[in-house]
């Protein structure tokens, strides 16, 4: 996963959820309007959360995309995993010398440290939904106005 991706992805949703409160939808155009990138860019990742259900595309007249669910149900653990393509942390591309003993055992070891960090992580996004995002975005407008 590129770095951004996730921050884009919470960006795209947190717009969603703002014209939801309006029971309208948005096309990706309009959201690329606002994270300022190109709309094929903003189209791969409504791809990734649409096969994990947080986003649907409505076709037909007024066609755009919308939330599959109320933005307080989307925890930013759900984003994450549905864009998440490799860990945080990976280990070595190739197996490290075997005969050495810094080698044989220093995968083990960094697994269950990696695995903790992950584990954590998504415990703290769970606690933090996309509902909380827009509060919290829209209020920190309203501080800096």
């Amino acid at each position: 996963m590129n770095n951004t991706h996730f921050t884009i992805a919470l960006h795209i949703l947190v717009r969603i959820a703002l014209v939801a409160e309006k029971n309208k939808v948005i096309t990706s155009k309009e959201i690329a309007t606002s994270v300022n990138t190109n709309p094929v860019f903003i189209r791969r990742i409504l791809s990734s959360l649409e096969k994990s259900n947080l986003v649907v595309v409505q076709y037909g007249t007024g066609s755009g995309w919308k939330l599959a669910q109320t933005p307080d149900n989307i925890t930013l653990s759900d984003v994450y995993q549905a864009i998440k393509q490799k860990p945080i942390f990976d280990l070595h591309h190739s197996i490290p010398n075997q005969n050495c003993p810094i080698g044989k055992g220093i995968q083990p070891v960094l697994k269950y440290y990696y695995s903790d960090v992950e584990k954590a992580l998504h415990s703290k996004l769970a606690k933090t939904t996309v509902a909380d995002l827009l509060g919290e975005t829209l209020s920190s407008q309203e501080l800096h106005s």
